[in-house]
């Protein structure tokens, strides 16, 4: 990555040129450059906007919203199609928790499967599988595709994804998870971006960043993606849906007058056709939930740090949008060099975790990404926060 820029004032968005609005008060030149690639494509309308929490990734920024007109970027949706964030506020207060809670996380592992390729058995697959399946049938006809999806419906995966158990400003308690499409969602999406790549070549349309590819509305190959793409949000959010399901029976298992609340199923890896300054347009959010005017959103930070239940605000300049987490500040191969196994558990101390797995998560210290605080003071123009949240558990896949 290369070096950072001068941290600019907070408070108000900075517009880098007429086609990039930047929120972020930390970010580097790398990721800046992408975000400008992405910003000079004819078919963006308008100008994309950096969240706070943005950082390089493929194609286009992690925490951008860039709205196109009559084309979607399949790179700037992502391989995890979908993917975003569930939270449940329960009636338990921190009183009603057991003494310890480290027989959760075994439950949860029972329950919730999460690591690379894990999946449920064809013995324990939740019946929602099958529900989900048969009420949105699958726009593909691939035998292992299909199996796939089915047994890895209401599982985890790795990487950041996770099952949280948290206190709010009032010491109630909630459960929190991110995750996404999983592997049904990732071949999809490379698919497409496959797809998009050969069509730029083929039609001599030149690129800055070949992984920058578009689709353009009105042709077969538009009309598929859009159907692939569809059917995995469908899938994610209802995969999110059930594992939270199977996570609030697990704690009522262990505090049976246990109770749900309230609950918030956001994605952040997603494309819609919105109407913004009386256009419609596609606006594709890579690491960005919708704020609209009394939206309600979910914005974790890492394990070990805050998050934040928000109310959007609605605001125009981000196209309705915020921030999806933190972000990361060091790529997962620099934070395995950077930090150790006692940094983690340091960072991780008075929270009940998967101490057993502490090198195989040590690219998820908090230290590797972005102060949530100062994510959440740089956009206090595009949510309202509702309630903070501090974790009192925190269960992952590992690789």
């Amino acid at each position: 990555m290369s070096g950072q820029r001068e941290a600019r004032p907070t408070s108000m968005p900075e517009l880098l040129t007429p086609k990039l609005l930047n929120w972020a008060s930390e970010i580097d030149d790398l990721t800046l450059e992408q975000a400008k690639r992405t910003s000079r494509l004819p078919i963006v309308e308008g100008h994309v906007a950096l969240m706070p929490d943005a950082h390089y990734g493929r194609g286009s920024t992690v925490g951008s919203v860039i709205p196109t007109s009559g084309a979607i970027i399949p790179s700037a949706v992502g391989v995890d199609i979908g993917c975003g964030m569930i939270a449940v506020k329960t009636n338990l207060q921190t009183q009603h928790l057991p003494d310890s809670l480290d027989p959760l996380i075994k439950v949860f592992e029972d329950r919730i499967p999460a690591g690379v390729g894990k999946a449920h058995t064809w013995e324990s697959e939740p019946p929602t599988a099958r529900a989900f399946l048969e009420r949105f049938p699958p726009p593909f006809s691939d035998k292992l595709l299909y199996q796939r999806a089915r047994s890895q419906f209401g599982t985890l995966g790795s990487g950041n994804h996770f099952v949280e158990v948290c206190l709010d400003s009032d010491d109630a308690v909630w459960l929190m998870l991110h995750s996404g499409s999983r592997g049904v969602g990732n071949k999809l999406a490379q698919m497409h971006m496959n797809r998009a790549k050969k069509l730029m070549q083929q039609h001599l349309v030149s690129l800055e960043d070949p992984d920058l590819a578009y689709l353009v509305q009105g042709t077969p190959e538009f009309a598929a993606y859009i159907r692939d793409l569809n059917w995995a949000q469908s899938y994610a959010y209802w995969s999110r849906d059930q594992m939270m399901s199977a996570a609030f029976v697990s704690l009522e298992q262990m505090v049976p007058i246990a109770q749900e609340v309230q609950r918030i199923n956001c994605h952040h890896n997603y494309t819609a056709l919105e109407e913004h300054d009386g256009k419609e347009l596609w606006i594709t959010r890579k690491g960005a939930i919708k704020a609209g005017s009394g939206d309600l959103g979910i914005i974790p930070g890492s394990m070990g740090t805050a998050s934040y239940i928000v109310r959007g605000l609605g605001n125009p300049a981000s196209y309705h949008s915020c921030s999806h987490g933190a972000g990361r500040r060091y790529s997962r191969s620099k934070a395995k060099k950077l930090f150790t196994k006692q940094d983690l558990q340091e960072a991780m101390k008075g929270r009940v975790w998967q101490h057993r797995d502490a090198v195989g998560l040590i690219d998820e210290i908090p230290a590797a990404y972005k102060d949530i605080d100062a994510v959440m003071r740089d956009q206090t123009d595009l949510v309202e926060v509702v309630t903070t949240l501090r974790q009192v558990l925190n269960y992952k896949g590992v690789k």
